[in-house]
């Protein structure tokens, strides 16, 4: 009889457990806002020398799997997908071409390298491993 008990236990614990994961997204307050971008690690020019007209700003779109904003010059466009704390970002789509300088260049490179991201204190990290090396703040 107990083990009857222990095997129905350990069905009961996997059956909802599995389905605790097949649905993990994340942290939800990533989604319905517009990020724009506040620090980015790396470049030796001067954050505000990098954008000088406009600051990236990404929202993530969480019914159709994508991120969309503008990379402090032209438009961005890419896939996404999170699990628990891990972040990783497809292939862009289309975009115009227009040339701002190096900032764009490297927040588009730097996008597809982070492999982690953390809110904290309102704040959205994306990071490589446990390096923050972006870092944004909640539009109004």
């Amino acid at each position: 009889m107990k083990k009857i008990s222990f095997i129905g236990s350990l069905f009961l614990m996997i059956l909802l457990t599995g389905c605790n994961s097949t649905k993990n997204t994340g942290d939800e307050t990533i989604y319905g806002q517009q990020w724009e971008l506040e620090y980015l690690s790396g470049p030796r020019i001067a954050f505000d020398a990098l954008f000088e007209n406009k600051k990236p700003i990404i929202t993530f779109n969480k019914s159709e799997g994508e991120v969309v904003g503008n990379s402090g010059c032209n438009g961005y466009r890419a896939p996404f997908k999170i699990e628990k704390n891990t972040i990783s970002f497809g292939e862009e789509g289309p975009s115009t071409m227009m040339y701002c300088g190096e900032g764009e260049k490297f927040f588009r490179n730097t996008m597809q390298k982070v492999n982690r991201y953390k809110i904290e204190d309102g704040k959205l990290n994306l990071m490589i491993d446990d390096v923050p090396m972006m870092r944004f703040h909640k539009t109004e």
